[in-house]
């Protein structure tokens, strides 16, 4: 059986190491030094019951395979699975759950996640009770004798909540529960939820892990030989799988994610520094801003504060005026690619999340979401002042 080889990495082989290397080795036929994108749909058999461990493209492929490999080995996991998005993705960890079943979920999650949860996976008799996962003590209160997963987002989306990962990984073990972490805002270039007691650690590859605004996926890293046994026949049942080509993206993605980050942080810190000080700007998110109330806790379990922030300029007309006017930041959806991004979460990510809960949660009318490029820095502050300029 034909399986990527990872044979030049040692145990102790670091970060950035990994990033470029793991799950992966020259092609043995050519030499070729980038994983080739296998697109094919089956694969032929020497003889009936005999084949190099490949039948069908659904179940194997040996460059999903090397992403999978890859991103298991930088988030610090046992196996990946990766998925046609992280929806997708998502979805395939709520089949780890049965009827009757509830689960805790940060209050400020993705919008995409509540719209799942919500939406669809209650008519299965599932049930989700949102907290302030920033609060463990309501952690805690939340959890029933139904409760079987902890499904927390930190930063959250887009207000930058953080959960003390430390602390939550303490409570599942102690109560028993799986802990999901969504780490697609911070990456494990800036977060390793696993080195804190996660099971299990979900991506958008979409965003950082990707990076170049190219590709729509997912990914699941797993710990527990259950688990893993069970994501695969999922993975195969389901057939969400992620294509080889945007596989092989994300493995370009992944080789150049220590250093993208590392502007991404800077970036994202002098922005925030930036509208703090507009007289505009009536409040910044940003857990790297001492003004952040978990500011300390960023510092002990970020390696960076990211590229993600959002500030609020106190009414939708001013939001609007702010948005239409920039020139560089490009208004979209996503986040998390070399380009920097500006969104309007109420009426574009978050517009499935009922008002009343929005306005709970801080999802203001006058909140902007910006996802900090790799641009000039002087470039990116130039465009938000002449565009603040219009409010």
């Amino acid at each position: 059986m034909y399986r990527y080889r990872i044979v030049k990495l040692t145990p102790s082989a670091r970060f950035s190491t990994l990033c470029l290397h793991a799950g992966q080795e020259p092609d043995p036929s050519t030499g070729a030094i980038i994983t080739p994108i296998y697109q094919t749909s089956t694969y032929v058999q020497d003889e009936l019951g005999k084949h190099k461990g490949y039948e069908y493209a659904r179940t194997q492929n040996p460059t999903r395979e090397a992403l999978e490999r890859n991103i298991a080995a930088i988030e610090g996991g046992a196996e990946g699975f990766a998925f046609a998005s992280g929806m997708a993705a998502i979805g395939a960890i709520a089949t780890l759950l049965k009827s009757g079943d509830h689960v805790v979920v940060s209050d400020n999650t993705y919008g995409g996640t509540f719209r799942l949860f919500e939406q669809v996976l209650t008519r299965y008799q599932l049930s989700f009770s949102y907290v302030d996962t920033s609060a463990l003590d309501r952690v805690e209160s939340a959890i029933t004798p139904a409760t079987r997963m902890l499904f927390v987002e930190t930063p959250t989306n887009p207000i930058m909540r953080l959960t003390d990962l430390a602390g939550a990984g303490e409570i599942a073990r102690r109560r028993q529960l799986t802990l999901v972490v969504d780490n697609t805002f911070a990456s494990p270039c800036v977060q390793r939820p696993i080195e804190t007691g996660a099971h299990l650690v979900v991506h958008s590859t979409t965003k950082y892990l990707n990076g170049h605004s190219d590709s729509v996926g997912g990914v699941i890293v797993a710990t527990r030989p259950d688990d893993i046994t069970w994501l695969r026949f999922v993975q195969n049942a389901e057939g969400a799988i992620l294509s080889p080509f945007d596989s092989w993206l994300v493995l370009r993605g992944t080789k150049t994610l220590p250093l993208r980050m590392a502007t991404h942080n800077t970036n994202g810190l002098a922005l925030a520094q930036f509208l703090e000080q507009h007289s505009k700007v009536r409040h910044v998110y940003y857990p790297g801003l001492p003004s952040h109330p978990q500011h300390a806790l960023a510092a002990r379990q970020m390696r960076g504060f990211g590229g993600m922030l959002a500030f609020d300029l106190g009414s939708l007309e001013a939001a609007r005026r702010l948005l239409n006017g920039v020139r560089l930041h490009a208004l979209a959806e996503s986040l998390g690619g070399v380009e920097s991004l500006i969104s309007h979460p109420a009426t574009m990510t978050h517009a499935s999340v009922p008002l009343d809960r929005r306005v709970a949660l801080g999802i203001t009318d006058g909140l902007v979401r910006i996802s900090a490029g790799i641009e000039d820095i002087e470039d990116l502050k130039e465009d938000l002042a002449q565009a603040l300029d219009r409010v």
